[in-house]
């Protein structure tokens, strides 16, 4: 499971510690809640369904895949569906192969989500073997389904963004800086990345 609310505020003290940039968006928007996802097939499913669409259009998918298809916790569901049953739920080509080859994966015994390398970079890899699996998305699971609280998705858009803006860029910093930047953070930089997210928002409400 993800952080819980209290090692995320935990960490998120010891950073601002340390940055006083963080010290103020905190005292500007609050501590985040915690995001958590369940830990599994289910959640990476989730995640291909829900890429490049909407959240209300990943929704509409994934019930309509479930009305067709039956428990989409079992991978074998998928494996069995046919290319038409699964477009007829709306995945496009694309995302059926990808929903495959996390069935295959799985139902193989190649992926055992349950018991993914310690250390980060391996977990990454291993994840990032599912076609249709990126580097994001693998680090976005892994923070919020495994609550690995050094994960840094410095390729995430808004990441760089709020970063930037915490840290008074003038321009959004580079997937590269905002990996440079966050060195000094470390083991918190799930934190981080969490509390850029909130603080993103807050900023998207005020403009």
């Amino acid at each position: 499971m993800g952080l819980s609310a209290g090692q995320l505020k935990a960490s998120l003290d010891a950073l601002a510690a340390v940055e006083p940039a963080f010290a103020r968006a905190i005292a500007r928007a609050g501590y985040p809640e915690p995001r958590i996802r369940e830990r599994g097939y289910e959640t990476l499913l989730r995640t291909i369904v829900g890429q490049q669409v909407s959240v209300a259009a990943a929704q509409s998918i994934w019930n309509k895949l479930a009305a067709a298809l039956g428990d989409l916790t079992d991978p074998n569901t998928v494996a069995r569906a046919s290319d038409e049953e699964l477009r007829a739920a709306g995945l496009s080509r694309q995302k059926s192969g990808y929903a495959r080859s996390l069935a295959d994966e799985v139902t193989s015994g190649r992926l055992d989500l349950m018991h993914l390398p310690e250390d980060d970079e391996e977990a990454i890899a291993a994840l990032t073997r599912i076609k249709g699996i990126g580097r994001w998305s693998a680090e976005i699971y892994l923070l919020f389904a495994e609550g690995r609280e050094d994960i840094w998705p410095a390729g995430d858009l808004a990441v760089q963004i709020e970063i930037g803006r915490l840290l008074g860029h003038a321009e959004r910093p580079s997937e590269k800086l905002t990996r440079e930047l966050a060195e000094a953070w470390r083991p918190h930089r799930g934190a981080a990345a969490i509390l850029a997210w909130h603080h993103y928002k807050v900023d998207m409400e005020v403009i």
